[in-house]
């Protein structure tokens, strides 16, 4: 009997991109070995995927960085692939950071548990009062363009960017916590106990309420298959608020969690991914 030919996944990173914190390339080098365990496999820098994704049975996004720093290539990829069919994973229909943050406005004007976001300066009377304010861009990415300013300069920033910028109140927050799902499904949560250190984590054994916070937001982008991180602010007043819901290239800091969480995070993928093909 002819042995069927193993899936071929085109797998997008940016080994030698410079995070801040991060290991991208190792991280993926790592995923990467497990996961050719069950598929072929072959990495390239997002700018060459538009290019090379025809000869595979599907594309699978992963720390390819932030889309500003190849804007006209990654728009590219995205028409080639919805213009052919090819599957991309995650899929392309994702409603969180793979479309910009502009959700975080739909979110506050829904009443959802997130930091108030407005981007118009007619709206800037309904954010809570704060020392100073984080201004970001919309299609923003890694703090990328990020700055604080105090309440005096919103307007006119705002004015001049036509819906271009988002304005949030600076929280003065306890920590942020990371819930990382595959699917629907929850793997792991961590947490930055000093604000000021964003990405020195440490595992974090999330609470029955933290975990149905979490699952609200996976719940509401309904993506069906691929991997999605939950960034999260603990409140002073203790509650959870939404920090962005990453579901392009969520870099998963496999490296902070224990041998076994990440042999069952490996498992995850790989079911989802050939559930994924198979569907």
């Amino acid at each position: 009997m002819t042995a069927r030919p193993r899936p071929r996944l085109l797998y997008v990173t940016d080994l030698a991109y410079p995070a801040r914190g991060r290991r991208y390339g190792d991280e993926d080098v790592a995923l990467t070995a497990r996961l050719r365990e069950d598929f072929d496999l072959a990495l390239c820098h997002p700018r060459d995927a538009a290019a090379l994704m025809d000869a595979f049975d599907a594309v699978v996004v992963r720390n390819s960085g932030p889309v500003l720093g190849y804007r006209e290539a990654y728009a590219a990829f995205r028409e080639r692939a919805l213009a052919l069919g090819t599957r991309v994973y995650n899929p392309l229909h994702g409603r969180g950071d793979m479309a910009g943050k502009g959700y975080l406005l739909e979110l506050t004007a829904a009443g959802l548990p997130v930091i108030p976001t407005v981007d118009r300066a007619g709206d800037l009377e309904g954010l809570p009062e704060a020392a100073e304010y984080a201004v970001k861009p919309r299609d923003g990415a890694d703090s990328e363009g990020l700055r604080f300013v105090p309440y005096g300069e919103l307007a006119g920033l705002l004015d001049g960017a036509a819906g271009e910028l988002l304005v949030q109140p600076r929280i003065d927050f306890r920590y942020e916590v990371s819930f990382y799902f595959v699917d629907d499904l929850f793997q792991y949560a961590l947490y930055a106990p000093d604000p000021e250190r964003r990405w020195v984590l440490e595992p974090y054994e999330p609470s029955p309420d933290d975990l149905a916070f979490a699952r609200r937001f996976v719940d509401w982008n309904a993506l069906g298959h691929g991997i999605q991180r939950v960034d999260a602010c603990r409140a002073p007043g203790g509650g959870l608020l939404l920090v962005e819901l990453e579901d392009l290239n969520p870099y998963l800091s496999l490296d902070r969690v224990s041998e076994e969480v990440r042999e069952a995070f490996a498992d995850a993928l790989t079911g989802s991914l050939h559930r994924f093909l198979a569907g």
